[in-house]
């Protein structure tokens, strides 16, 4: 399929350095009027003017804005059940650890995954992804971590892998070994450690390990034990840390060179700083803090003290019930106090960037063609809207699918 958008707002963001960061995350590569051609999946040819070749869908743009899909780099997109009783609990003003001793919280999303087969998980992670889809969401990072034994992580991340094989666009799987703890904290992430993680790594062969450190989670010394043996074989590790509690696992993850922190709501200056020098992404989760305590990380001042920065929904059913990056776009700028084109960038190519895609993020000839088209002719409006449906045109992989 070839397709030919004409008369566009093109934004590239195809200068520059790959990740972005400081100023630099800011500028999009605008073409204020191009013509983008697609061919065989990715882009042909971006200029003021192109000449139609024969047998070419031609999309008429009216100069609203065209840009590269979005990619949302941290997702727990794959679940089962709801978790709506205890929503409306939190909302009621019942505290959070009173519904995690009635069992409920993340443990009640583990029964609900390990009562289903691998084929009902991959088919319940389509219906989500088609969401995503849907709001210009190409590429997706989906991870396990509701299983919990053995058996039920390989099932969700086989369930991954069946779901990625039948979308349009890209699955990037995650293995979250370290989520929540059942039983004695030392003998369940020992046998995280010594049993779990080799089988994963066996079965899924340079997988990235995910770990969540809080105090109802996984305690430092244990995600540095999981991930020093992960990178050990090679792995990549991610950290989620400082979402509540400040607990000293950001220097730990500098020091095993992780790829990303993500959360940093609570993150100190100090350790913001640290990282802010370093080529570890901090990854913003406003939807987070929008949907429980009304506290985001301090974004602006990470991005103006050169870290990397990338924006995601942390797309859950109990943190983050949210499959919009628009959405997470206009939390970023008025939480994390981001300037739109900053949570743009931070959303397409430094996201990108993070999951090892350089394929994608940017709109320029060789890309694979994940685009979007806004209703809109001034990006900003995907930050200052709240609640619409900005996305107008959607092609993955050169398929146009809205």
């Amino acid at each position: 399929m070839s397709l030919l958008i004409r008369n566009a707002r093109v934004l590239t963001l195809a200068q520059g350095a790959i990740p972005r960061r400081g100023a630099e995350l800011g500028e999009l590569g605008v073409l204020p009027k191009a013509d983008v051609l697609i061919a065989d999946g990715k882009i042909a040819a971006v200029a003021e003017t192109i000449a139609a070749p024969e047998g070419v869908d031609v999309i008429d743009a009216a100069r609203r804005v065209v840009m590269p899909g979005f990619v949302d780099c941290h997702t727990h997109a794959c679940w089962a059940g709801d978790r709506l009783d205890e929503w409306e609990q939190r909302m009621s003003g019942v505290a959070h650890q009173e519904i995690l001793a009635k069992g409920g919280g993340v443990h009640a999303t583990v029964r609900a995954v390990r009562e289903l087969t691998r084929k009902q998980l991959a088919a319940n992670l389509k219906t989500q992804l088609e969401v995503m889809l849907r709001a210009g969401t190409t590429t997706v990072e989906v991870k396990s971590g509701y299983g919990l034994k053995l058996e039920d992580e390989l099932k969700m991340l086989h369930a991954i892998q069946r779901a990625a094989g039948e979308w349009v666009g890209t699955v990037v799987p995650t293995a979250l070994l370290g989520h929540a703890i059942e039983g004695d904290v030392g003998d369940y992430t020992r046998m995280v450690v010594r049993e779990m993680l080799p089988a994963v790594w066996h079965e899924f062969p340079g997988i990235t390990i995910d770990a969540y450190c809080e105090k109802s989670a996984w305690p430092v010394e244990a995600c540095g034990r999981l991930f020093e043996r992960a990178r050990k074989h090679g792995l990549a590790v991610r950290v989620h840390t400082d979402q509540f509690n400040s607990l000293g696992m950001i220097p730990e993850a500098l020091r095993l060179r992780a790829l990303s922190v993500d959360g940093l709501e609570a993150a100190s200056a100090a350790d913001l700083a640290a990282l802010a020098e370093t080529e570890t992404f901090g990854v913003l989760l406003p939807v987070t803090g929008f949907e429980t305590n009304g506290r985001y990380a301090r974004g602006g001042k990470f991005v103006d003290q050169g870290g990397l920065v990338a924006v995601a929904t942390n797309c859950n059913p109990g943190t983050a019930p949210a499959h919009s990056m628009p959405l997470a776009i206009a939390l970023a700028v008025r939480g994390c106090r981001l300037t739109p084109a900053e949570a743009i960038a931070a959303s397409t190519v430094n996201a990108a960037a993070l999951l090892g895609l350089r394929d994608r993020g940017t709109i320029a000839v060789g890309q694979r063609a994940d685009l979007i088209m806004l209703r809109h002719r001034d990006e900003r409006m995907l930050a200052y809207e709240l609640g619409s449906d900005p996305v107008e045109l959607v092609i993955a992989g050169g398929q146009r699918v809205r």
